[in-house]
């Protein structure tokens, strides 16, 4: 079988590419990464005519195994969990649980998601005031982390890294970005996420791309 074919976004700002791009470094699974820049004419619209080219829903990550498209985050994680059965929890109970937390994410954290928009460059001195539903997700986001790393020990969330990290790995670049003020349990596990090589890997090569994307630089300036 040749390589997977992982197609994916600009790096200092997909979030969803970062997601199932570390499952796929955690399990050992050899592919090869394709990046398509982001912006321009169609984007916002699931419209970019390299993206549409790769992925039925006009959206990466994409992944392509033999003439098999897998065109969504989660479900990319998934496969790669199917390879590598250690991205989950070996007990039942607590795998349900992991998945859980992870489609929690995955459907979740609305006003996170658009109130702190993912962009490894950027560090802003001060958080901004943020609003009752953003303020209300952090609240939900530090209380999970600090309840499943007090269950299973740390420094992961379910002791070792997996899917579940996985997902949640781009709110920690999310937290030092906007300056937001994070308790100790949940600056712990951020730092695991961030000292990671995978993820050192990933910021590296986001710290030295070329491209922007004007509306997400237009952010909080």
């Amino acid at each position: 079988m040749a390589a997977p074919i992982l197609f994916i976004g600009n790096k200092n700002y997909s979030s969803w590419s970062l997601r199932p791009w570390l499952a796929l470094k955690w399990a050992g699974i050899e592919f090869e990464e394709r990046i398509i820049p982001l912006g321009g004419e169609g984007y916002g619209r699931s419209a970019i005519k390299e993206v549409r080219e790769a992925s039925p829903s006009g959206r990466v990550p994409a992944l392509h195994v033999n003439d098999t498209v897998i065109y969504e985050s989660l479900a990319i994680c998934e496969w790669a969990g199917e390879q590598a059965p250690s991205l989950w929890p070996h007990d039942a109970l607590e795998r349900a649980q992991a998945r859980s937390v992870a489609c929690e994410m995955h459907a979740g954290f609305a006003a996170l998601r658009r109130d702190l928009s993912m962009n490894i460059r950027r560090r802003l001195s001060a958080a901004p005031l943020w609003v009752d539903d953003t303020r209300a997700d952090l609240e939900q986001l530090f209380a999970t982390w600090e309840r499943l790393l007090d269950a299973h020990g740390g420094p992961f969330l379910f002791g070792a890294r997996g899917i579940a990290d996985s997902m949640f790995a781009p709110v920690a670049t999310r937290l030092r970005t906007y300056a937001v003020a994070t308790p100790g349990p949940a600056r712990a596990y951020c730092d695991a996420i961030l000292a990671d090589d995978a993820f050192q890997q990933w910021e590296r090569a986001a710290q030295s791309e070329p491209w922007t994307i004007q509306q997400a630089e237009a952010l909080y300036r």
